[in-house]
C-alpha cells in the first residue's frame, strides 16, 4: 500500500519499507571483491566515489545523488578514522567511521559503503573496479591523485568531476559552529 509516496507495511510506520536494512549496505573490506563481482554479473554500471563524509551536508547529498544518476549502483569508499586524522588533523573525524558509514548507507542514492584504511583510495579503487569514478570540484584531472587515476583508467573506467555546491562544506560548517 502507498500513501503520498511512502510505503506502508502492516505494523510499520510511514516510510519504513519492509526488508530495508542500512547495515546490509555496509560492505566489509574482505567482502568487497565478492560484492563487486555480483554487481558485474548483474550487468549494472558501478559508480564509485570516496571521501571522509564527516558531517553530512547538502553539498554531500547533492554530489552523491548526481554520482548515482550516472549509473545503476553507487559505492562509497569511506576513509577510516585513522586516515581522516592523517588527512584532516587530530580533531577529526567528529563522527566515527561506523557512524559515518551508517549515515551514508541510509541514503537511497548509496548502494554500498566500504571503509578503507589508507589516506589515498588507490587500493580501494583497484578492488572496487569502478565503471565510473566521481570526484568533487575541489579536484581536476591534473590534481587528482595520479595513482588513483591510473588504476581507474587502466581498468577501463571513466572519471567525472562534479562542481561543488557553493557555500556547502564541512569546513564552513565547523567555522560557523566555532563562531557561535
Amino acid at each position: 500500500m502507498r500513501a503520498r509516496g511512502f510505503a506502508i507495511a502492516p505494523g510499520r510506520g510511514i516510510g519504513q519499507l519492509p526488508g530495508v536494512n542500512l547495515l546490509e549496505k555496509i560492505i566489509p573490506w574482505e567482502h568487497l571483491a565478492q560484492w563487486r563481482a555480483a554487481v558485474r554479473a548483474s550487468r549494472r554500471t558501478l559508480v564509485v566515489t570516496n571521501g571522509c563524509f564527516d558531517l553530512l551536508h547538502r553539498g554531500h547529498v547533492t554530489y552523491l545523488e548526481q554520482a548515482r544518476n550516472l549509473g545503476d549502483a553507487l559505492l562509497v569508499g569511506l576513509n577510516s578514522d585513522e586516515s581522516v586524522r592523517q588527512l584532516k588533523g587530530p580533531g577529526r573525524p567528529l563522527n566515527s567511521q561506523q557512524d559515518r558509514a551508517a549515515v551514508l548507507a541510509a541514503l537511497e542514492s548509496v548502494s554500498g559503503v566500504c571503509i578503507f584504511e589508507e589516506t589515498t583510495a588507490t587500493r580501494f579503487l583497484a578492488a572496487a573496479q569502478p565503471d565510473i569514478y566521481v570526484k568533487g570540484g575541489d579536484y581536476t584531472l591534473a590534481t587528482l591523485n595520479q595513482d588513483e587515476r591510473r588504476v581507474v583508467e587502466q581498468a577501463g573506467g571513466k572519471i567525472f568531476i562534479f562542481p561543488l555546491v557553493p557555500g556547502k562544506s564541512t569546513t564552513a560548517l565547523l567555522q560557523k559552529l566555532a563562531s557561535l
